[in-house]
Formats: structure tokens, C-alpha cells, sequence
């Protein structure tokens, strides 16, 4: 896989990662305010962005497991770290949505 490619897929992860992160934080926003009839609707949004993330990942571990080099750069790496905190963010919301519903 090039660096090219690896690049590009690491832009999908940011991209993919980032919208969730926003959709997230929009339904803590909607949550702490007492409306909770879009949350559904919300997360789901974020776990398909979050989904399509990983399904970029993906394509970059399996081209690695079968034997290609890789030639990682600071996007992919810094696409990683959009994933991973975004993937925290989303347990933790859900943590606190339930604590927000027995309020």
C-alpha cells in the first residue's frame, strides 16, 4: 500500500471519526437539556460513523497481516487517535445518558 493510500484512508478515519464526535457531543448537549427524544437517532448516526472508521482501519490491517508494506505517515497515526478517543467518547456518553435517564 502506498503512502498515498494510507493517507487517504487516514483522511476517511479523521472524517468519519470527527462527525461522530460531533454528533456525540450534539446529544450529550440534547440529553443535559432534558430532551431525549432524538438520542436514538443521534447515536445511532455516530456508531454508522464510527463503524465506517473502523471499516477504514480495517482495510490497512488486513493489507498488513497480508503482507504488505506499510508506509504510515502522521495522518494515518493522527486518524488513529481520532478513532480511538472517539470510540472512548461514545462509552462514556452512553455512561452518562443512562445517568441523565435516572435523573
Amino acid at each position: 500500500m502506498t503512502r498515498e493510500e494510507m493517507n487517504m484512508i487516514g483522511f476517511e478515519i479523521v472524517a468519519y471519526s470527527g462527525d461522530a464526535r460531533s454528533t456525540l457531543l450534539q446529544a450529550l448537549k440534547e440529553v443535559r437539556g432534558g430532551n431525549f427524544s432524538n438520542l436514538d437517532a443521534l447515536l445511532a448516526d455516530a456508531d454508522e460513523n464510527i463503524n465506517l472508521a473502523h471499516k477504514s482501519q480495517t482495510q490497512i490491517l488486513t493489507a498488513e497481516a497480508s503482507g504488505d508494506n506499510m508506509d504510515m505517515g502522521f495522518i494515518f497515526v493522527h486518524g488513529q487517535d481520532h478513532l480511538m478517543t472517539t470510540i472512548l467518547l461514545r462509552d462514556i456518553i452512553g455512561d452518562m445518558v443512562e445517568l441523565y435517564r435516572r435523573k
